[in-house]
Order: structure tokens, then sequence, then C-alpha cells
């Protein structure tokens, strides 16, 4: 199934995507996958949510593929529509959370993904919601989508009482 999600947005890309501009959405897309390897690097022992693997490869490729291929790629299918007015701006970043949480909703029914330490499906959609906004606010005001994801991220780790290890 995650090769599967993988395929289609690549394919997806090239029918949909603004590839003579694809520079543009550069530095959001390298935004998101150091995001999906941060989250992996600090809760290595403490998931909140884990993929298991297809066929194919393994979790750590899966990871890996997620947070270089199909996460940029999907913020460059996003941006690449990204619309101008704050009205339609709302319903579109509300239409590729259901995307995504539909992509979801069929990996948890296909036991490809599972939650732990608090985390249940719901949470997915509130955070697919913000992840969508904040790399709306990344493409236009980088820094104050860094600001704000350090804040999400504090709140996430204590709200979920992630043990947060410092390096010895």
């Amino acid at each position: 199934m995650h090769l599967a999600i993988t395929v289609f947005t690549i394919i997806a890309s090239f029918k949909w995507g603004d590839w003579k501009n694809w520079r543009e959405y550069h530095a959001s897309m390298l935004f998101i996958a150091a995001g999906g390897l941060l989250y992996e690097y600090i809760v290595k022992e403490y998931t909140l949510w884990k993929f298991h693997p297809d066929f194919l490869y393994g979790h750590g490729m899966t990871v890996v593929v997620y947070a270089l291929i199909t996460m940029p790629i999907s913020v460059f299918l996003f941006l690449s529509h990204f619309p101008k007015t704050w009205r339609i701006r709302f319903f579109y970043i509300l239409l590729w959370s259901l995307i995504y949480i539909t992509a979801e909703w069929i990996l948890l029914i296909t036991g490809r993904i599972s939650y732990q330490n608090g985390w249940h499906f719901w949470y997915s959609f509130l955070f697919d919601l913000v992840m969508f906004s904040v790399i709306a606010l990344h493409q236009y005001h980088p820094f104050r989508a860094y600001f704000i994801s350090m804040l999400i991220i504090l709140f996430l780790i204590w709200h979920f009482e992630v043990p947060f290890k410092f390096a010895k």
C-alpha cells in the first residue's frame, strides 16, 4: 500500500504538478522532508504512529520513502495550485487534509499503520490541517513557519509525554 501511494503521488505530480516552477516550491519540499525525518529521530523509541512495511521494503525504508519522496512530492502538488484568496485557501487546505486522512484510513484498515502512546485517527486529521497550514505559511513566511513548527513540536512532545533524550 505504501508503494502504491508513492507511485500514485509521483504519477499525479507529472499530471498536475507545476514542473516549470518546481524551484519555487523546493524550500517547502525540503521543509516537509526535514520534518518527517526529525519526527522519526525524536520519537524513535516512542512512536505516536508507526508504518508497517509493504512486502517490498522494511519500516526504515518506508519512512525514508515517505520523507524523501511521497511527502515532498505531495507538497509540490499542494503548492502547485495553492489559491490566492484566503477563503478558498481554507477549503483547499481542508481538501488536502481530507485526501491525506483518506489515504491514512486506507493504511489503517489494511494494517499498514498503527497508533501508539495516545495517538489516534482523529489526531491525524487535526495534524494534517495544521501541517498544510504551516506548509502554506512556510511558502510565504518561512521564519514564521519554523517558529510555529517548533512550538507545535514542543507541544506534541509535552502532550504525548515523549521521552526526549539529549545525546551523551
